[in-house]
């Protein structure tokens, strides 16, 4: 299996346990702590994979060599964590949170792509994001 197709598949199983976890977090519990469990848990499995990997870095090295973006990334993770188990806890239905937000998270990278990353777009592409644009209004309309 290629490392693309087991890159994907590992995603796909995890945005699965993702979503549906989120979705059974009991309401009465306080969504910072259920957060907080939560990344103890993922930082266990991490520090356990992280000696069968491949790389030479240790830690130590690999801090030294993060920049913002590393700790940005935790920023991130802590928002989209907080805010999908907000939208579930309001009402959002799983069948549609995360490809609404997906979505709508496609349409703001598309000019960050363009006009910092230098990405191109192939008349393919600007069909399929006009066919996500489209039913990113149609899926969050009521």
């Amino acid at each position: 299996m290629s490392g693309f197709y087991f890159a994907f598949g590992l995603t796909v199983i995890g945005m699965l346990l993702y979503h549906l976890s989120q979705k059974a977090v009991p309401r009465e519990t306080n969504p910072f702590f259920v957060i907080a469990i939560a990344y103890v848990v993922g930082i266990v499995l991490c520090v356990a994979l992280a000696f069968t990997y491949p790389g030479k870095k240790s830690l130590i090295e690999t801090f030294k060599a993060s920049n913002w973006a590393v700790f940005t990334l935790g920023v991130a993770a802590a928002l989209i964590e907080l805010g999908f188990l907000l939208a579930y806890r309001s009402g959002w239905r799983i069948s549609i949170a995360a490809v609404a937000t997906n979505a709508a998270a496609a349409v703001v990278l598309i000019p960050i792509g363009l006009f910092v990353f230098k990405d191109h777009l192939s008349l393919r592409n600007v069909i399929g994001l006009i066919f996500c644009i489209v039913g990113l209004a149609l899926v969050v309309r009521q």
